[in-house]
Parts: structure tokens; C-alpha cells; sequence
């Protein structure tokens, strides 16, 4: 008998990932309960800051790009059934010297896939788009199809739509643990105890406190963001500055077109390299990060190295190798988890969202994602 506190599914975490499956758990008629620690939307995590890359051009591995095309089919169908826009296409660059992963991972996963896209070298590149000021050596793919989501927004969306379809989502309640039961997974948190048929972890930086099993597969650290003045607007708009990747001498970079908050937003991939406990992380953007951010926008984008209009502190949660942590835990199948995603992963949420619906009530994907299998750690 199903009592009252019964789900076909429980997600823990309600950000990109978890926002995502609640919707697709949802939208088949489920039962499903989500549980988040804060508020939705909130800054806490990894899932904010106005504005993420999409990109269809993938350097990280070619596989990417199929899981990439059907995310991008699943944001405009968010937006069709939301009549907002969530998605802005601006063109992405992912650029290097000749050689570098950046440059030439991306020129593979163009080619493999028959994607459209441009090589231009670094004098084309600032003829094209003058805000870029690269070293003359920089080669660079442009693909036509990038451009950012705008990720608050993307997640009350489908929180609200999963809501509307029969969803409970519970806010400002923390997980305290779960165990296994002879027909499911029982959750307890601050409020009380829930029991489902499957559990989903998305907890983002929280993972490995709720799957301790994860070790050093799931690891957070800190990440910082500055939004700096544009001194000539006009060459940071959507229309004529393309969101970017970038390796340079100082590191890897990542940044986007004036939107929302005004200024060019930029940051750093594994910012200053530091390894947080997210109960304790330091939310307060420093002097430190700061100069490297803004060092690096005076050097490159010196157009765009005006004062600093905006500064914010997240997260990321990186796996050993990079990739993605997508899979049910070998111990107890009934459990999920969506963990690891080091910094690149909220352009896939809608993707992810429906994966982890297949997985939880029909055992498998469609979608290839074996090389996302926890196993690969042991």
C-alpha cells in the first residue's frame, strides 16, 4: 500500500541537474518529490551567476556532441513551453596556440560531426569580433551555433512546469541521510522521512556527503566571476562578441557578451585551485581574485577592463578526469547519481534531466553514456 509519503522517485538537489529530472519525472506522470537545501535558484552552488555557455563545438571529447544536440532540442522546448527565452546564440570560440586542447579538440569534434564552423587565426579573429585581442599565434574555431543560457532562469522554469504537472518540490529543507529499503530508498532530512521506489542524487558540491562512496570522485572547489565595465560597449554586445574558451599563457579562460549585469563577464577554469568543504566555503570574492581576472581581461580584452561592476563566488565539483559522473551506484542500484560535472555540465541539464528519468523508471538511455560510469574510479 502506498502511503502518503510514497514516491515513484526522490531528487536530492534542485539545481541544473535536479531541476531537470523533476521536470522529465514529471512530465511521464510520476510521482515524484524534490528536496532542496536552499531556496530555488539559489547562489549557493554551481547552477547561477545570470549566464552559462552552450556550445554544440566540444574539446573536452567528441562524445559530448550528440548529448549537446538533444540538449539543445530539450532548452528550446523549455522555452516553447514557457513562451520565455532562455537561450541566446552568439557564436562560440574555443581558442589556442596550434595544437592546444582547446583549439584542436574542438576542430575534431567539428569535423567528427559535421558541425559548421570557421578556423580563423588570431588577426582574422579581431578583424571579425574587435573585442578580441589575442596573441598573434592564437589559432581559433568559430561555430555559429554557441551562445549562453541564462541558468536561474532555466531552473525555476522547470521546477515550476514539474509543479504544475503534479510535482512536490520542498525548499529550505536539508538532507540528512538515506538508506536503502527492501523495496526502495528511504530519505530522512531536517523535516521528516520520505520513501520512494529511486533516488536521484544531484546534489552538485553536496555529493560525496550524501554518497560518501564517491571519495575523491566528486570533489568541490572554489570558483570566482567578474563582471568589468566595457569601455566601448559596442563590441561586447550578444550581436558581435561570441561567448569563448580560451588557453593563454595565464591559464584557461572562459567568458561572455554584456548581458543582465552590465559588463563583460569572465573567469578562470580551477580559479586559484582550492579545494572547499561547501558547509565552509569563503563566498567573498577577494582582492586576489579579482587581479587575476582583471590581469587577464587588461591584456586581452583591454577594451573591456573597465571598473568592476560585479564579483560572485561558486562552485565547481570536479571528477578525476573531467567528465561527468552519471550512473546508479553498483551497491545499491535503486540510487542515482548525477555528480562531478567540473564546471562545464549546465549546458547539459536538459539532456541530463531526461537520462536520469530513463534510467530511474525504465532501467536504461538511448543516450551513450558509458564513459560516464561511476565504475571507471575503482
Amino acid at each position: 500500500m502506498v502511503t502518503p509519503h510514497h514516491y515513484d522517485a526522490i531528487v536530492i538537489g534542485l539545481g541544473g541537474m535536479g531541476s531537470a529530472a523533476l521536470y522529465q519525472l514529471a512530465q511521464r506522470g510520476k510521482r515524484v518529490l524534490g528536496i532542496e537545501q536552499f531556496g530555488i535558484a539559489h547562489d549557493k552552488g554551481s547552477s547561477h551567476g545570470v549566464t552559462r555557455i552552450i556550445r554544440l563545438a566540444y574539446h573536452e571529447h567528441p562524445s559530448y556532441v550528440p548529448l549537446m544536440r538533444r540538449a539543445y532540442e530539450l532548452w528550446r522546448d523549455l522555452e516553447a513551453s514557457a513562451g520565455e527565452r532562455i537561450l541566446h546564440i552568439t557564436g562560440s570560440i574555443d581558442a589556442g596556440p596550434p595544437g592546444s586542447p582547446y583549439f584542436s579538440g574542438s576542430l575534431q569534434s567539428c569535423q567528427e560531426h559535421d558541425l559548421p564552423h570557421k578556423v580563423l587565426t588570431s588577426a582574422e579573429l579581431t578583424k571579425r569580433f574587435p573585442g578580441y585581442r589575442l596573441p598573434s599565434e592564437t589559432m581559433a574555431v568559430f561555430q555559429d551555433e554557441g551562445g549562453f543560457l541564462l541558468p536561474e532562469r532555466c531552473i525555476s522554469l522547470f521546477v515550476e512546469q514539474a509543479q504544475e504537472l503534479g510535482a512536490t518540490a520542498l525548499t529550505n529543507e536539508r538532507t540528512i541521510g538515506w538508506h536503502p529499503t527492501t523495496d526502495g530508498v528511504q530519505v530522512r532530512t531536517e523535516r521528516g522521512e520520505y520513501e520512494a521506489d529511486t533516488l536521484i542524487v544531484s546534489a552538485g558540491a553536496w555529493a560525496s556527503k550524501l554518497l560518501p562512496g564517491l571519495g575523491t570522485s566528486a570533489v568541490p572547489e572554489r570558483q570566482a566571476l567578474a563582471w568589468f565595465k566595457t569601455l566601448r560597449p559596442e563590441l561586447f554586445t550578444p550581436e558581435v562578441f561570441p561567448v569563448f574558451n580560451l588557453m593563454v599563457d595565464e591559464g584557461n579562460f572562459y567568458g561572455f557578451p554584456e548581458f543582465s549585469i552590465p559588463g563583460f563577464k569572465l573567469g578562470r577554469y580551477h580559479h586559484l585551485e582550492e579545494i572547499v568543504d561547501p558547509d565552509e566555503i569563503d563566498r567573498d570574492p577577494n582582492a586576489q581574485d579579482e587581479a587575476l581576472l582583471r590581469d587577464f581581461t587588461e591584456k586581452y580584452f583591454p577594451d573591456a577592463a573597465g571598473a568592476t561592476s560585479s564579483m560572485k563566488v561558486c562552485m565547481f565539483t570536479n571528477s578525476p578526469d573531467e567528465h561527468f559522473i552519471i550512473d546508479r551506484l553498483p551497491k545499491t542500484p535503486q540510487v542515482l547519481v548525477a555528480a562531478g560535472f567540473s564546471g562545464h555540465g549546465f549546458k547539459f541539464s536538459s539532456v541530463v534531466g531526461e537520462i536520469l528519468a530513463d534510467i530511474a523508471l525504465d532501467g536504461a538511455t538511448r543516450h551513450d553514456i558509458d564513459m560516464f560510469k561511476v565504475s571507471r574510479f575503482d
